[in-house]
């Protein structure tokens, strides 16, 4: 089947472009695998539009929802690569599909950390996101999980709201840039492997190999890179190493393929992702209509 607009990830970014693109009568489907990192959001506050915090989780059910009923049709799949011919050929474990538009909105997946107990915590003392949630942790005792750049620049975003700080690297080797070096001693550092993380109903702290115990309120989780490209760089998209570069239309340097949200390696708010796909959607209706019209 043909797609007009096809987009790769169902967080915000892929299902603001496809609202868009079915509303502009493009025939639209939307792929992914339902493991956005917004599903670890327990509160989100600062979104427009609602009084109350939102769990990240009801914001893409939403989302979704809406999608769906303007006519986006959602498919629960993982992309494994993608080819470009007279049109794009999409890979996907369960079939291939074909589309004259892409979006590659596919977020920054966290890698995941080897700590037990880990997702038991998730949204209960354990975030991935200190801008969203450093808020909730002022004057508060708190970790950072990992020991690349990512981590030292996740601890840093927390100054502003505690200086109680401690970087694990969980008997990983610190690997910092220089530049970034002479931050790190505004933190605490330990390079002790954690055995498990404990607490009732939320996180109390974490027990270290060692033996010793050491208490926390929250533990962001910072571990390896930001972002992840794999079946991007197989299609020769420019990156920069790490997230794949988009001008301000959301155009990759492969006519026809667009990139939105955290996968451009923007500020990782739903609010930019959301904008972003929107953007997208714009060009995408263009060339498709353009198309048509050439026949």
């Amino acid at each position: 089947m043909l797609y007009d607009a096809l987009i790769i990830g169902r967080g915000p970014a892929g299902i603001s472009c496809a609202i868009y693109t079915v509303r502009a009568n493009l025939k639209t489907a939307v792929i992914g695998k339902t493991n956005s990192a917004l599903l670890k959001a327990d509160k989100i506050e600062n979104y427009y539009g609602f009084a109350e915090p939102v769990s990240g989780k009801k914001l893409l059910e939403t989302g979704e929802k809406q999608a769906a009923r303007l006519g986006a049709q959602i498919i629960e799949d993982e992309v494994v690569g993608i080819e470009k011919e007279k049109n794009f050929k999409i890979t996907c474990t369960n079939g291939v599909y074909e589309a004259r538009t892409v979006l590659i909105a596919t977020g920054a997946p966290v890698i995941k950390a080897p700590v037990k107990n880990l997702e038991q915590f998730e949204g209960r003392g354990i975030s991935y996101c200190t801008t969203c949630d450093g808020f909730f942790y002022r004057n508060k005792k708190v970790g950072v999980l990992g020991y690349t750049d990512y981590a030292v620049h996740e601890a840093s975003e927390l100054l502003p709201f505690t200086q109680d700080i401690t970087l694990f690297t969980n008997a990983m080797p610190l690997n910092v840039s220089d530049n970034l070096k002479e931050t790190l001693s505004r933190f605490r550092i330990n390079t002790l492997k954690i055995k498990e993380l404990y607490g009732a109903e939320t996180l109390e702290g974490l027990t270290l190999e060692a033996g010793r115990q050491e208490t926390l309120n929250g533990l962001f989780i910072a571990y390896g890179s930001a972002s992840s490209i794999s079946f991007a760089l197989k299609m020769g998209i420019i990156t920069d190493g790490k997230s794949i570069q988009a001008n301000d239309r959301m155009e990759t340097n492969i006519p026809g393929l667009f990139a939105a949200g955290d996968c451009t390696g923007i500020f990782k708010q739903v609010s930019v992702g959301v904008g972003q796909g929107a953007i997208a959607s714009r060009q995408m209706i263009e060339i498709v209509r353009k198309m048509k019209k050439d026949g």
